[in-house]
């Protein structure tokens, strides 16, 4: 399809919302004038007031939004004197595409490089463009492979794609709005009816009667019924856009294809959802670690140990690349699915393009570790880049375990702490299980419903995983509390807890890790025995 067409059909779209809004609109206005018609009770002008109620969200999305201005959100503009060699990068690119270099390059914190235009008359005439990139993307790219991506972005330009997105941005936001209205009303109307209910409730209460259950069912029905209204229009939009955004994306990977080789584009496409797991992974399990302790990773490390993470487990990333996602991420996303993109590209011929610009890309900035310290700068919050720094990763984990072993509080905890009305401590737990009350405290913690209504053995052994889970927790939470206990920092697999007495030699199966199992197990056996689990702990640990 043509840009003509596709912007006829982006058109078409768009007027298709002020269409349905004009029909609701009108249907308004000619049930007013039935029921004004037919009769003027308490009746008709309830549904009067009701119809003009349901108008003014409808009115509002037609006639109060704007075209939504492009925000650049966080991140470090770079000029071409900073980043010479990026520029060039960049403005090679867009040679070879035919088109013209973005007037601003952006780096981000995302695995993402997109491209945005702010086109004047809804796309007529062009504006100011913008190439957004991201940090974690050039260290996961190669300097070809980045040049694919940027080759891909440059043909949505080429393409005029960025023009005609104006079109069915400004769409998709006005139904977004107008529906999110709807619901707010309808949201707003539950709330006030509960707030009614429970305070008839309430007086009924104080007055001795039985109290009524809360009901709010029928509230806010007809704003739910206009939402559902646009609801299905918006899915017909979305649907039928999506053959357009589709479609452009498979241009642009020719266009990747045709500049920067069959196989750096392919191989990019490969490597991007890769490093998007990949950077999802580093963020919850190394970056973030240290957030409930109030700590940061060493300066820039906070974006740069991503590095570290993808050379330490490339053997698992290699399988990963080979698993691409057969399905787009939802119905309504306009990219195809990556496995798609990819098999189309590997079809082209062989152009023996295969040995280019291997180099990371990262290394194409000035100063990569600079640009890693700005960006926690331009991208963390305030809040967050207040927290503590520590020397290592190392001192980062010990410190955030060590702060959410102290507060911890399992299933264990809350059932001893009702079992006893005392402070949930291990040594208390130890004493309640020299007592014989360790499966009368497992009644206590919270299990599934069959768990629950088993007796016997068959009780025991499925309380028995939860607390174990639960003991382990308590008894590294009393070394770490003592400064007892260590974590061994890791890139390629999870941080392991080393206890007091633990060394290279012991770390086999009869070390002290080992000896924590099997004490934790005999503590819960069918007929407990503390004494191996007492023989572990530091004597002020067990006459606390």
């Amino acid at each position: 399809m043509g840009a003509t067409l596709r912007a006829l059909r982006a058109l078409v779209l768009l007027l298709g919302f002020y269409l349905l809004s004009l029909v609701l609109l009108a249907a308004l206005f000619g049930l007013d004038v039935v029921l004004f018609t037919w009769g003027h009770g308490p009746v008709a002008v309830k549904l009067a007031i009701i119809s003009v109620l349901l108008a003014v969200p409808v009115v509002r999305g037609m006639f109060m939004l704007r075209t939504p201005r492009g925000e650049e959100g966080p991140g470090i503009p770079v000029t071409e004197a900073e980043e010479p060699r990026l520029w060039a990068l960049v403005r090679d690119v867009a040679a070879a595409s035919g088109t013209r270099v973005p007037d601003r390059i952006l780096l981000t914190g995302d695995v993402n490089a997109s491209v945005s235009e702010e086109p004047r008359l809804l796309g007529v005439r062009p504006g100011p463009r913008r190439l957004y990139l991201g940090v974690p993307l050039l260290t996961g790219l190669t300097e070809a492979q980045l040049r694919a991506v940027l080759a891909h972005e440059y043909g949505h330009f080429t393409g005029g794609d960025t023009r005609l997105s104006a079109l069915v941005v400004r769409g998709r936001v006005q139904l977004a709005r107008v529906i999110g209205q709807f619901h707010a009303k309808a949201d707003g109307k539950v709330a006030a009816e509960r707030a009614r209910q429970e305070e008839a409730a309430a007086k009924r209460i104080a007055r001795g009667k039985k109290a009524k259950q809360v009901d709010t069912a029928g509230s806010g029905a007809t704003y739910r019924t206009m939402a559902r209204i646009y609801t299905a229009y918006a899915k017909l939009y979305m649907r039928a856009s999506l053959s357009t955004a589709r479609g452009q994306e498979f241009a642009a990977d020719l266009a990747a294809a045709r500049i920067a080789g069959r196989e750096a584009t392919a191989s990019a496409l490969r490597e991007i959802p890769v490093l998007s797991a990949s950077h999802g992974f580093y963020l919850d399990s190394y970056a973030t670690l240290g957030l409930n302790a109030r700590l940061l990773p060493p300066r820039g490390e906070f974006f740069g140990g991503f590095g570290r993470l993808l050379t330490a487990r490339e053997p698992e990333l290699v399988k990963l690349r080979s698993e691409l996602p057969e399905e787009p991420a939802s119905p309504y996303d306009s990219h195809p699915p990556i496995a798609e993109r990819v098999r189309r590209i590997e079809a082209l011929p062989v152009d023996g393009r295969t040995e280019e610009a291997k180099g990371a890309a990262l290394a194409l900035l000035t100063d990569p570790e600079r640009t890693l310290a700005t960006l926690e700068d331009a991208v963390l919050t305030d809040e967050v880049l207040a927290f503590g720094r520590t020397a290592g990763w190392a001192e980062l984990l010990d410190a955030s375990m060590a702060t959410g072993l102290s507060a911890a509080h399992t299933p264990l905890h809350r059932a001893l702490a009702d079992h006893t009305g005392q402070p949930p401590t291990l040594v208390a737990l130890l004493q309640v299980i020299d007592e014989g009350g360790l499966w009368r405290l497992a009644e206590r913690v919270p299990l599934s419903q069959e768990a629950a209504a088993a007796k016997g053995r068959v009780f025991r052994e499925f309380a028995r995983p939860v607390l174990a889970r639960s003991l382990r927790t308590m008894v590294l939470a009393e070394f770490s509390a003592r400064s007892l206990l260590h974590w061994e920092f890791s890139w390629s697999r999870p941080a392991a807890v080393r206890l007091p007495g633990w060394s290279a030699q012991t770390a086999q199966d009869d070390g002290p890790e080992a000896a924590l199992d099997a004490a934790v197990d005999a503590a819960l056996a069918d007929h407990p025995d503390t004494a191996p689990l007492r023989a572990l702990l530091p004597p002020a640990a067990q006459h606390a």
